[in-house]
Parts: C-alpha cells; structure tokens; sequence
C-alpha cells in the first residue's frame, strides 16, 4: 500500500520516524512530506534514509512530474504525524502554499490527523472548531494523549506513540484495500455515528500472588477490530484484558485482568452501543480459593475450580432488538453446529467460528473463521489476516444495524 505520511512541525516530529519504520517493516511504500517548519526537528537525511525515497516540502520540486498532485492521487492512504494547530489551520483553510497541503487537497483516500501541540493551544476554540470541521469532512482526528509535553509542561496535547498509531493505520489500510479491490465499492465510513464495544484479550485467574488460570489469547483480533471499526468512523470502546499488542490510538481502553471486572466493565459499556463484539477470551474457571502467600513445590495441590460469569449470555439477555451482539466460539471440533448452539444460547446475532486446534491461531497474524447469522454462514475466510477478518465481521454487523445512531 502507498502511504503519504505528511510532517509538521512540531517536536513530537521525532516519533513519527519509528512509525516511519513500522510502516516500512510491514511491507508498505511510505513517501514522507514534511512542511519547512518540520525539517528543523528531523532533516531530509534522516526521512530518505528510513523510506528510501526523496523528500521534498515545496511544490517546485519534481515540477514535471506533478508531484503536488500525484502523491494525493495514488495514495491509499494519507496521515499527518503530528498535525500541530498550524497544519490543521491550513487544512481547513484549503491552503495549497507547500506539498503537504496541496497533497491533502488532491487524496481521496482516508486522510488521518494526529494533533500534538501544548495545552492551551489543543484547547483553544480555533483549533476546536478546526478539529470539528474536519471531522465534518470526513477525515479521522485522533484525540492526543495527555501526559508530558514540551519542557515540564504536562497536559492533553501528547502525540500517542507510534505503535499505537500504526495499529490504527492498520485499520485504515485494511479498508482502503478492500475498496481497491472492489472499485471503489467497499464499506467507507459507514459506522461513522455508531459507538461499538469492542472486547479484547485473556483473563487471568489468581491462583496465588505470582501464579494465575489463563489462556493463550493475544488479543490481536480484538484489537484489529477496534483499529477496524474506529478507521469506519465509530466511537470506540475497547475492554481489554491480556493483550500482546498496542492499544489503536484515539479509542478508550479501560483495562481489565480478571472475568468479574471484564464482565463488570462490559456490561456498562454495552448499555451506551450500538453494536458489541465479544472478542475476548476470559477464563471460564477460577480458583474457588486464592492462596495469600505463595505455594510451595513440595507435593500435590488440590486446585478446586469454580466457574467464572457467563459475559455473553449477561448482555445477550440485556440487549435491545435495534442493538447487534457478536460472540467467538473458539473451538476444538464440533463445526458450524456447535457454533449456532453457543449463538442461540448466547442471544447473540452473530457468531464467529474459529478452529483453535492446536493453538495455531493465538497470537498470529493470521485467521480463519466462519461468520454464521440464524440462516447459516454469512462469510467464510481462511488464512486471512486479522484486518481483513475484522472488516469482514464489521462489514456483517453494519447490514445489521437500524438506520441512525443510538441516543
């Protein structure tokens, strides 16, 4: 995929060359264009060394060419990495005074804006009301972390770290594939107005202070799903237990470690959503007694087990009609039949089957799965990355959703 990642200039510009990495190590062709301002924090050395490409700022390099516009034309996806209050200014202006921004005017591919700047100026009205304009455009503004800023400053403005960005890239990337693919007929944004609960990751049990009950999950495909559905525009929650991977930037994560507090937590978020995905993996059993100290290796432990929460069939029998439940059923044997029983007994809408046998699927890129409603199979995909699996199964929620958000 070609990837534009456009530069302000801020000194956050630091962390965008390990995105710049990250994005190369997964096989992607990323042409970096920095802004004027951009170059006094990382020089044109540093970004053609990384991409293997040249770098230009102005828009009368390349004049032949075309540059200002063919970089926005055959991109598949364009992100600024970090947008400082400045860059979005011009965006939202239509300003066409360097590459950058003439790029921005020409892509008609997603187009992410990762904002870092100080405090004051992230809360400012102007930069607000920049943020709400573009969004209204149809472009993906992710929300800064808060935490240490330039100098001692300290507050909302951080730009996330560049494995959680790439984790959301991932997301945006999936679907601009899938659009090439289909001509230009894929899903788009078309969860833009939803909020959608994600679950993601293994619970652990204690069994004493060092030793717990828990299971191979990764997460990987829970967190697909909320870069997902977060790059077709819904608000995001996601519950995340043991994971593997980085968070996607922009979506709410609440942590979670045992069963009780996943099913806690989901229950309250799934009251606010549109649409739940129970991607989650929790342990089914927990010790019945939690040893205060730790065990000693001098003989035999009788380990009595209880079962943990039922959390799918809690928020199945809590869901609305207008409300989409998606359950998992990881299974060893037993096929679709299996499956349609757990969706049934569940109250789910939809279950997605996935053979675990010999645990090949746990922490993998990739994934096999089976999506069955109450007629049967509704997609089927084998050894397909868990982007494109996540889309799959958004792409099976959206047909099902009422037209309009929740209020």
């Amino acid at each position: 995929m070609n990837v534009v990642l456009g530069v302000s200039g801020g000194i956050a510009a630091y962390k965008s060359a390990t995105l710049l990495r990250l994005l190369k190590e997964a096989g992607h062709e990323v042409t970096v264009v920095p802004t004027e301002a951009a170059l006094n924090f990382v020089g044109e050395a540093t970004w053609e060394a990384l991409s293997g490409r040249p770098v230009a700022s102005g828009v009368f390099s390349d004049v032949a060419d075309v540059k200002h516009v063919r970089l926005g034309r055959e991109a598949d996806l364009v992100a600024v990495v970090p947008a400082t209050a400045d860059l979005l200014a011009r965006a939202v202006a239509g300003r066409a005074d360097d590459l950058l921004t003439s790029t921005l005017l020409t892509a008609t591919c997603p187009q992410v804006f990762a904002p870092a700047m100080h405090t004051e100026m992230w809360e400012h009205p102007a930069t607000r009301a920049n943020v709400a304009v573009l969004r209204e455009r149809g472009a993906h503004v992710v929300e800064p972390d808060s935490g240490r800023l330039t100098g001692a400053d300290t507050g909302p403005g951080r730009l996330p770290e560049p494995e959680a960005l790439f984790t959301l890239f991932k997301g945006f990337l999936s679907l601009s594939r899938r659009s090439s693919a289909t001509a230009g007929t894929g899903a788009g944004r078309d969860l833009v107005g939803r909020r959608v609960l994600v679950t993601a990751g293994g619970t652990r049990e204690a069994i004493d202070p060092v030793r717990f009950i828990g299971n191979h999950s990764s997460g990987r495909q829970g967190i697909a799903l909320a870069a997902a559905a977060a790059a077709r525009g819904a608000e995001v929650t996601l519950i995340a237990a043991h994971v593997d991977v980085a968070f996607p930037a922009g979506v709410e994560v609440h942590r979670v470690e045992t069963t009780g507090q996943l099913y806690e937590a989901t229950l309250e978020a799934a009251r606010g959503a549109d649409a739940a995905v129970l991607a989650a993996a929790p342990a089914d059993f927990r010790p019945k007694r939690v040893s205060d100290g730790k065990l000693k290796r001098d003989g035999d432990v009788d380990l009595a087990l209880t079962s943990t929460p039922d959390i799918a069939a809690a928020v199945g029998e809590r869901k609305g009609a207008d409300r989409v439940l998606v359950v998992f059923a990881a299974e060893t044997g037993g096929g679709p039949e299996r499956a349609q029983a757990k969706r049934v007994k569940k109250g789910a809408d939809l279950v997605v089957l996935n053979d675990v046998s010999g645990g090949a699927v746990f922490g993998a890129a990739e994934n096999s799965v089976t999506i069955l409603d109450e007629r049967g199979a509704v997609d089927a995909l084998s050894h397909a990355d868990k982007e494109t699996v996540a889309d799959a199964i958004w792409d099976a929620v959206a047909a099902r959703l009422p037209a309009g958000g929740l209020e």
